[in-house]
């Protein structure tokens, strides 16, 4: 696709940097009445992508992570099973095996997750080799590099490639946001993506600081806002890393419904990407029903 660099940029508005800080606030301070928190609890379990991306993953520790998605935390009736879970490419066969017939997808990074330092070749391979093992969903890393260069075209014509490299597999598009320094920055990179096909903008791969902000969120949500405004084509949206809290959760819940709609509040349209989140939102429904915290030591930490 033959757009200029410049054209990008004009394309892509400023951001008030005070204005979504202040407004980012003011998501925190809404009140959840008893039902409406149970009800968002299982909703933000139902959008959690569980993930396991370290070196020392082994088909072990990916059993055990595809076991606790379908067994969240079998004493409470009626739970959800998350949204998916993420594997690296080589487990994506095994994570479909174990998770099979319980309707929760399965993700696999690809491109040369985190860093995105590879050859276009050697990325496309990376997809296919989760594609052809099944994988549902691809997370795929921009290259920041090529970004701050201002070489926006060539950024967008990667993930064009790997969107149509995924064929029927949803695209999530990682901006690592921690790396791109500004929220102009961010606008801008949610619209390249946007504008490229992805299905989804995430914010983070979870393996830098700071990771998922909601700041950095809003003005991403924005991006998707004003794209469905102008096309009435709908864009999901994954903040992942840094959210490790239920109430923390329900925030970003809030901030979607008001900025998106209630459209948007579903799985096949906003994920978690945090792990770590489960544990938490599973004690506070526990709370919820009972009245007491149960201990962590009774939720599995895969």
């Amino acid at each position: 696709m033959n757009i200029s660099n410049s054209s990008f940029r004009a394309n892509s508005p400023t951001v008030d940097q005070v204005g979504v800080v202040e407004r980012a606030k003011r998501f925190q301070t809404r009140s959840i009445k008893k039902a409406a928190k149970m009800a968002g609890l299982k909703m933000v379990l139902n959008m959690i992508d569980l993930t396991t991306l370290e070196g020392m993953d082994t088909e072990g520790k990916v059993k055990q992570l595809c076991y606790k998605a379908r067994h969240l935390h079998d004493a409470v009736p009626d739970l959800p099973t998350v949204a998916a879970v993420c594997v690296y490419p080589p487990f994506v066969g095994l994570a479909k095996s174990e998770v099979a017939d319980s309707g929760i997808k399965v993700a696999s990074v690809a491109t040369a997750f985190p860093s995105g330092n590879s050859s276009l070749e050697i990325k496309l391979d990376d997809v296919k080799m989760a594609v052809d093992q099944g994988a549902d969903e691809i997370d795929m890393v921009i290259s920041r590099g090529r970004f701050h260069k201002g070489d926006y075209g060539f950024v967008h014509d990667e993930i064009a490639s790997v969107k149509e490299a995924c064929g029927a597999a949803r695209l999530k598009v990682i901006l690592e946001t921690g790396e791109l320094g500004t929220l102009d920055k961010v606008r801008l990179a949610s619209d390249i993506a946007i504008l490229a096909g992805a299905d989804f903008i995430k914010t983070s791969t979870g393996k830098i600081k700071p990771a998922a902000t909601l700041p950095v969120t809003l003005v991403m949500l924005e991006a998707i806002r004003d794209h469905y405004f102008n096309t009435g084509v709908m864009v999901g949206m994954k903040p992942a890393g840094g959210i490790s809290k239920a109430k923390l959760a329900l925030h970003y819940l809030i901030m979607v419904k008001e900025t998106l709609g209630e459209q948007w509040l579903t799985n096949q349209w906003f994920r978690f990407g945090a792990s770590s989140l489960a544990n938490d939102v599973l004690m506070q429904i526990v709370k919820q029903q009972t009245g007491a915290y149960q201990s962590a030591d009774y939720f599995s930490l895969d």
